[in-house]
């Protein structure tokens, strides 16, 4: 809405599989990065941390688990480590922790994926709410 306030693009859902893991979403945004070249806004949205069970009131510091995890998360954005991030149930501090169920996180994969092998993350926004949910959201850019 903010970006497109006249909705005047046409926008297309994909799913994530939640019973296939980090590096199949990533090949799965490989396969649709293409579409780049034709002017696709390929947008992963859901969160860097999403447990909702361990919600608590807003305080001006996370939860320890969660604050590891975006740490975890940025570095290897920012440092390429696109195969630390394709295994983060492995790599990661506090993975299951930070996500039960992987539906929120899985359309980073993709979006990291379309992007390709050298594409460069950005930390555009980085906000907290209810103690543990992070907002946390990148930009992929692509050298030519």
């Amino acid at each position: 809405m903010l970006m497109y306030p006249d909705a005047d693009i046409p926008v297309c859902q994909l799913s994530v599989q939640s019973g296939r893991d980090g590096a199949y979403h990533y090949r799965l945004g490989k396969a649709l990065a293409p579409l780049r070249r034709e002017g696709v806004l390929i947008l992963g949205s859901g969160s860097a941390t999403h447990n909702l069970r361990a919600l608590g009131p807003d305080t001006p510091e996370p939860a320890g688990w969660a604050r590891d995890f975006t740490v975890w998360l940025k570095g290897s954005l920012t440092s390429g480590r696109h195969e630390d991030l394709k295994h983060y149930e492995d790599k990661a501090p506090h993975a299951k922790m930070a996500h039960p169920s992987p539906e929120h996180f899985y359309p980073l994969h993709v979006a990291l994926g379309a992007a390709g092998e050298r594409a460069k993350a950005e930390l555009i926004h980085d906000s907290w709410a209810e103690g543990a949910l992070s907002y946390a959201s990148y930009r992929f850019a692509t050298p030519s």
